[in-house]
């Protein structure tokens, strides 16, 4: 049974006002327990839109959000409890950190769940090991920290809550390459320990393809694909053309192709991209 489920989800901003737009238009999908799901889209595609609903902070105009099988809205007062269980991190969330130490700030979360004391202080020193922060960083003003170990802290402020469906709104935004890459390997850790379902929204198709079972692409408020990774960069040239871009391996590659030289294989990653050219290479030598 699928973790997260939409029937016909539409959300319109600004009914019944000249201002009105439809931000999400008739969304149906599936998102199975333990995936890790990337979610891309140029500005203005809905893709924020569209996560907000699934923990309760946007309600749909029409349609249905379930989670576990059950409509969350069927009753309003249990909203809360779905929170609970799909964490959101927005985009640049370590504006939103207040607390005097990093310890109560990634504690807040766990506070508002009626944890024991114990299982907070558990929680939130195994999030902070796992997200790479030093113990000794527990007790210091989280304003003082860089803006990488910032960003770190806000995660992991949702991290410690343990929620069945994690979702981060551009969790690298702004950083730079060392720290982006940080961010990406604290997830995929994340992930391989809890095996909770994840979903990372992004600009970058490069970030997307290092990590993603599955990639939405959602384009004028709609999806136009859902699909395997590998599956999704088999349409490349759509996606280009709906002004997305697709990694630069890739570009590459559909280069190779036009010119004659074509690997058979869908490439999006410069890891599998170098297996294949070794592979062509070898048996050219054979011949």
């Amino acid at each position: 049974m699928a973790v997260l489920k939409t029937e016909e989800l539409t959300y319109i901003y600004s009914q019944g006002t000249p201002f009105e737009k439809t931000a999400v238009d008739h969304v149906n999908l599936e998102i199975n327990e333990g995936e890790m799901i990337g979610i891309i889209g140029h500005t203005g595609s809905g893709k924020s839109t569209l996560i907000q609903h699934f923990n309760g902070l946007l309600k749909p105009t029409s349609g249905k959000i379930f989670l576990d099988g059950q409509d969350i809205w069927a009753d309003k007062n249990k909203i809360r409890e779905v929170r609970f269980k799909v964490g959101l991190v927005f985009q640049y969330p370590e504006y939103q950190i207040f607390e005097e130490t990093v310890y109560k700030d990634i504690a807040f979360g766990c506070k508002n769940m009626g944890l024991d004391d114990n299982e907070i202080k558990r929680s939130v020193t195994e999030t902070a090991h796992d997200i790479g922060l030093p113990e000794e960083l527990l007790d210091r003003s989280p304003f003082e920290l860089s803006g990488g170990q910032k960003r770190r802290v806000a995660i992991a402020g949702v991290m410690a809550m343990n929620p069945r469906v994690l979702i981060l709104d551009e969790p690298a935004a702004g950083l730079d390459p060392s720290g982006r890459d940080r961010i990406f390997d604290c997830i995929k850790s994340y992930h391989k320990k809890t095996k909770n379902t994840i979903l990372i929204v992004s600009h970058s198709m490069e970030d997307i393809a290092t990590f993603a079972d599955r990639i939405l692409v959602m384009n004028q408020a709609g999806i136009f694909c859902f699909d395997e990774t590998e599956k999704v960069f088999s349409r490349a040239e759509e996606i280009t053309q709906i002004g997305l871009d697709v990694p630069q391996i890739t570009r590459v590659f559909l280069e190779l192709k036009k010119r004659g030289i074509d690997f058979g294989k869908e490439v999006y990653t410069v890891d599998y991209a170098r297996e294949l050219i070794l592979k062509h290479l070898r048996e050219r030598q054979v011949l």
